[in-house]
């Protein structure tokens, strides 16, 4: 999956505008605008697309865990300069509150089965035996998921 995908699914799933972005990006101690954002929000075929790095949408997603749990004590986090699908549903999963179980519940409703030791491999350690790679085909059931739970809770 590309960043700009996740970027836009999290903007539809939540409901959030060009302003809401831009806030959330600004948590951070970070600065963009809204017209910079606008060029990642775009389709891949709008001649003023841009892609967003894994930087900066790692810098996104720390704002978006402090917009849905509350700004850290201290110093921020630093951005991930090389950002994985696991790192993605990391912040996500600590974005959102959730467990094993909510995240399996999310997954069944994009109808994709998965087990609770497959995913517990995606949140292990890259050095650990049974740490799994998370493919674009679960982090993209995942998104689908989210976007059917929580897009129905904002209506």
């Amino acid at each position: 999956m590309n960043n700009n995908d996740v970027l836009r699914k999290i903007r539809y799933t939540f409901d959030y505008n060009d302003d809401k972005m831009v806030k959330i990006y600004k948590t951070t101690g970070y600065d963009t605008n809204r017209e910079q954002m606008n060029k990642w929000l775009k389709r891949d075929d709008d001649e003023n697309y841009e892609s967003i790095n894994d930087k900066h949408l790692a810098i996104f997603l720390n704002g978006f865990i402090n917009t849905k749990r509350g700004k850290k004590e201290g110093e921020q986090p630093k951005p991930e300069k090389k950002l994985t699908n696991n790192i993605i549903l990391r912040k996500l999963k600590i974005a959102l509150n959730l467990k094993d179980s909510d995240i399996l519940e999310l997954l069944d409703l994009a109808d994709f089965r998965f087990s609770k030791s497959e995913l517990s491999a995606l949140f292990r350690k890259p050095t650990h035996q049974h740490y799994r790679l998370c493919k674009d085909q679960v982090l993209r059931n995942f998104l689908m998921g989210m976007q059917l739970k929580y897009k129905a809770e904002n209506k």
